[in-house]
């Protein structure tokens, strides 16, 4: 059973630093392009982070220069986040796609993870 498992959120407070991780099972994930997603209440979906197989890598305008993707291993991607804001409370996904294009747009996406609440305190 293929599965992606986010952990790291919680409660911070605006200026302070999170680090969440996605960690993947069930199959080889050599291939696939990895990235993050945030929904804050009645939004949708956002794009945030993408890193492809290679090491590429894509931020959304709103988190450059804050927030900051890598991939240890196949099956690990985090995700640094600095001098976080109130406006990126959400929840952040992880996802995984062979597909450059799915991966930034977040359609078809092969798969999804269930999410962690990132809260930042004014």
């Amino acid at each position: 059973q293929v599965q992606l498992v986010e952990s790291g959120g919680g409660l911070v407070q605006a200026g302070g630093s999170l680090r969440l991780s996605c960690a993947a099972s069930g199959r080889t994930f050599r291939s696939y392009h990895m990235a993050w997603f945030r929904q804050a209440p009645g939004k949708e979906r956002e794009f945030i982070a993408a890193i492809g197989w290679s090491g590429s890598n894509t931020y959304a305008d709103s988190v450059k220069g804050r927030f900051t993707i890598s991939r240890p291993s196949a099956i690990m991607v985090r995700l640094q986040m600095n001098s976080l804001k109130p406006e990126d409370t959400a929840v952040y996904y992880c996802a995984a796609d062979t597909a450059w294009d799915n991966i930034r747009t977040g359609f078809s996406i092969d798969y999804w993870g269930q999410g962690t609440q990132v809260t930042v305190s004014s």
